[in-house]
């Protein structure tokens, strides 16, 4: 199980609606701000993000909690969202390379078209899997236990257009 620390801003019904703040694994390097990923964070890294969690324990707007998803659904969501698309637009510039000598067409250029299609066809599929896996609990994060003191996230003074849908 995943965790990450969170504070409810909304509940409604068995969800809640929590911020997290986005962190980068920097804090554990020991380049620190010597690479460009350091660098980004700084840039990148204070955002804070809104999103609707699962809410079993009752959580209510104000409190500190911890937020839990699974491994698995994090590493089959991963490699839907980075792994498939690749794939499905390595092969169609492969298939697109193999059929060009039977279509007498410019190898190159239907090699790119295909490559293309392919693309748009793995991201057509991530669009569906991504609606379906929005409406499976599996998916979704849920509101593991309320915190103790350590870890607290500080939202005092921070308006509505720092926040990020994710």
């Amino acid at each position: 199980m995943i965790e990450e620390s969170a504070q409810v801003l909304r509940s409604e019904g068995d969800y809640a609606w929590v911020a997290t703040q986005r962190r980068s694994s920097c804090g554990s390097c020991a380049a620190k701000k010597g690479c460009g990923t350091g660098a980004l964070s700084q840039v990148l890294g204070g955002r804070m993000q809104e999103m609707k969690v699962r809410n079993p324990i009752d959580a209510q707007a104000g409190e500190q909690v911890v937020l839990g998803i699974e491994e698995g659904a994090l590493i089959r969501g991963s490699l839907a969202v980075y792994l498939l698309p690749l794939l499905t637009m390595l092969g169609g510039g492969l298939l697109g390379q193999a059929l060009a000598p039977q279509w007498l067409i410019n190898q190159e250029l239907l090699t790119i078209i295909m490559a293309v299609l392919g693309l748009v066809a793995g991201l057509w599929w991530l669009r569906r899997f991504n609606r379906s896996a929005s409406a499976d609990p599996r998916y979704m994060a849920q509101i593991l236990r309320r915190q103790s003191g350590e870890g607290l996230i500080d939202l005092t003074g921070l308006s509505a257009n720092k926040f990020k849908d994710g």
